[in-house]
């Protein structure tokens, strides 16, 4: 790994141009060095930007890079993702990394194989202050039960979409896919391993969870994309032997995908992979498979 990692990005959306471009381009340990896209104009667009190369194709883009970092959708990421670790490229992937299984777990074995680096970039778990009081939480013990809601208002029944709103695979796959790793990855790693799931549907594409966890807690989590606007927010609550814990506000998302990406290029340094890497991505999308398979359609 060179002193200052040459970072590729692969996607031109919304979130690419608000969240990993602007982050790629601050970052001070590393050189972002281009950017390749599913339409040549945006990415064009987009690196002209940042000054930096746009490529015209994602294996040459991996050729030229240490590291790479994904905004695609997860069933785009994936396979591309399988090639990059297979490149030697070590990889910062979005949630969820795949929608299938067998995808996500291509991607972790490939991780494995190559033996490159891998986070997810799972916002609370790199954000602060979210992701201190996560590790806070985590050296408790004594947990009875935990209550989470992701209320997004992209689809909202009234008013303006959100920004989001163009994008076919949350359109099809809801807030169970988009906003369920998030609430998992805070619940996971304080009340440990799922080891039951259950789900069922309310209006809109509201998915509810109810959870198992290894410490002997229950879980529940409240999804959706589709909340009206004022219904719309974010929250988690922990009880236990220690009394009650909400989950503080955060903001400042570039900041927090710069620390992702000093999470990533520290694993590719020590060899030490990350908790927050293809492996856990894997599993988010076991949990979230199941739960999907229960609903009706």
């Amino acid at each position: 790994m060179p002193s200052r990692p040459r970072v590729g990005l692969l996607g031109t959306g919304p979130w690419a141009r608000s969240t990993h471009a602007p982050a790629l381009a601050a970052h001070t340990g590393s050189e972002f060095a281009g950017v390749w896209g599913r339409r040549p104009e945006a990415a064009a667009a987009l690196a002209a930007e940042h000054g930096v190369k746009v490529y015209e194709d994602p294996d040459e883009l991996f050729a030229d890079c240490d590291a790479v970092a994904f905004a695609l959708p997860p069933d785009v990421q994936a396979p591309l993702a399988v090639r990059a670790a297979a490149a030697g490229c070590h990889v910062l992937l979005d949630k969820p990394v795949a929608t299938t299984v067998a995808d996500a777990r291509a991607v972790a074995a490939a991780v494995a194989r190559h033996r490159v680096a891998s986070v997810v970039f799972l916002t609370l778990r790199f954000a602060e202050p979210t992701a201190g009081w996560v590790e806070e939480q985590a050296r408790r013990t004594g947990w009875f039960t935990a209550a989470a809601h992701w209320l997004g208002a992209v689809f909202p029944p009234d008013g303006t979409p959100g920004a989001y709103a163009d994008s076919p695979w949350r359109k099809a796959k809801g807030g169970l896919w988009d906003v369920g790793p998030h609430a998992l990855s805070v619940l996971i790693p304080v009340l440990g391993e799922v080891t039951g799931v259950s789900a069922t549907r309310g209006p809109s594409d509201v998915v509810q969870l109810a959870l198992r966890h290894g410490s002997g807690a229950a879980s529940t989590a409240v999804l959706c994309l589709g909340a009206p606007r004022a219904a719309a927010g974010v929250g988690l609550e922990l009880r236990g032997a220690d009394g009650v814990f909400s989950l503080p506000d955060w903001n400042d998302v570039p900041g927090a995908y710069g620390r992702a990406l000093d999470a990533l290029l520290a694993s590719a340094r020590t060899g030490v992979p990350d908790p927050r890497g293809a492996e856990f991505g894997a599993r988010l999308t076991e949990i979230l498979a199941e739960a999907e398979a229960q609903l009706p359609g």
